[in-house]
């Protein structure tokens, strides 16, 4: 093991604690202030979208479907508003107790939130899954604007698509949106859109921070956001991730994590052949945390296989997943 490397490999693990915040002032006059859930089918670019207002990658994004799990909040400070993102599972018909737990939350957060956006794909017609999500936000008193996602990916005749959209906005009058969360473009009108539809209120957050998130919970979605990207369909969803020792040391962060599968077949493809695929798995979520903290890491990673633990909901809730309140 190289110190240039700083990432080693192991296959077994601990536990820690959390930072604490700095204080929250008080708002100025006309401030606003609130919480906007972001619901949409999985891989319509909930994540990528909530990571570029953001400014900063705090949220995975992954070609495999159903890659958030947790809600997930994003803070936005701008001189006139606070506004809150709270990035949820996309909603699906669910298969197992995973994935009831994901579109359970995400069914809460429309109810807990000040506006939801409603994300869809421009790139493709509304689908089944789209009206079925209709269906759940049409039974809401909350606001919803419609996102039209991807239109950078639009075809030169896209006015079908668009009037596909439109038609399931026209019943509740919901408002439309047409952006790229990738380019950026129309970003600044949707934001705005959004302000307007906030009420007056206080900061919920300090200015600075980007996530209520801990720093471990967002290090361990980077190496899961590095296994689903390099395993890809060959490990989908049965990896979780816990953090369990982070040391600051005035030159370096040394941390360890556990990497948990469900079957030993899984775990012989996250290490692959004399290692491989979990050096590269550390190397590349090393080189993510390093910006995540602005310094340097030694990572270190293993691997422990977990029986069926999508199934329990007390594995879950020890892997930290449950359902919100």
């Amino acid at each position: 093991m190289e110190d240039d490397d700083n990432t080693d490999f192991s296959l077994e693990g601990d536990q820690g604690n959390v930072p604490e915040w700095s204080s929250i002032p008080q708002s100025p006059a006309g401030f606003k202030s609130g919480f906007i859930g972001i619901i949409g089918r999985p891989n319509v670019g909930k994540s990528t979208l909530m990571n570029e207002l953001v400014g900063q990658k705090i949220a995975i994004t992954s070609p495999v479907a159903q890659t958030t799990r947790n809600r997930l909040r994003g803070i936005l400070t701008t001189p006139e508003a606070q506004l809150i993102f709270v990035d949820t599972p996309g909603i699906h018909k669910p298969h197992h107790q995973l994935g009831k737990v994901l579109v359970q939350n995400a069914q809460i957060a429309i109810e807990s939130v000040d506006v939801v956006l409603f994300v869809v794909d421009g790139s493709v017609d509304a689908g089944g899954g789209d009206r079925f999500i209709v269906d759940i936000l049409s039974r809401t008193q909350t606001p919803v604007i419609l996102g039209i996602n991807k239109v950078d990916e639009q075809p030169p005749s896209y006015e079908a698509i668009d009037a596909s959209y439109a038609q399931l906005a026209a019943p509740n009058n919901w408002q439309i949106a047409k952006f790229s969360a990738l380019t950026g473009d129309g970003l600044e009108a949707l934001q705005q859109l959004l302000i307007n539809h906030l009420e007056p209120g206080p900061y919920y957050y300090p200015p600075d921070l980007v996530t209520d998130q801990p720093e471990r919970f967002i290090m361990g979605e980077l190496i899961r956001e590095q296994i689903l990207l390099l395993t890809r369909e060959e490990v989908p969803h049965s990896v979780a991730i816990t953090i369990d020792v982070v040391e600051e040391e005035p030159t370096i962060t040394r941390i360890l994590a556990t990497i948990y599968v469900e079957r030993d077949s899984q775990k012989g493809i996250v290490i692959g052949k004399k290692g491989s695929m979990l050096k590269s798995v550390g190397s590349a979520a090393r080189e993510q945390m390093q910006k995540l903290i602005a310094g340097k890491v030694y990572l270190e990673l293993y691997v422990k296989v977990q029986p069926k633990w999508r199934q329990s909901r007390l594995q879950l809730a020890e892997l930290g997943y449950r359902v919100e309140d």
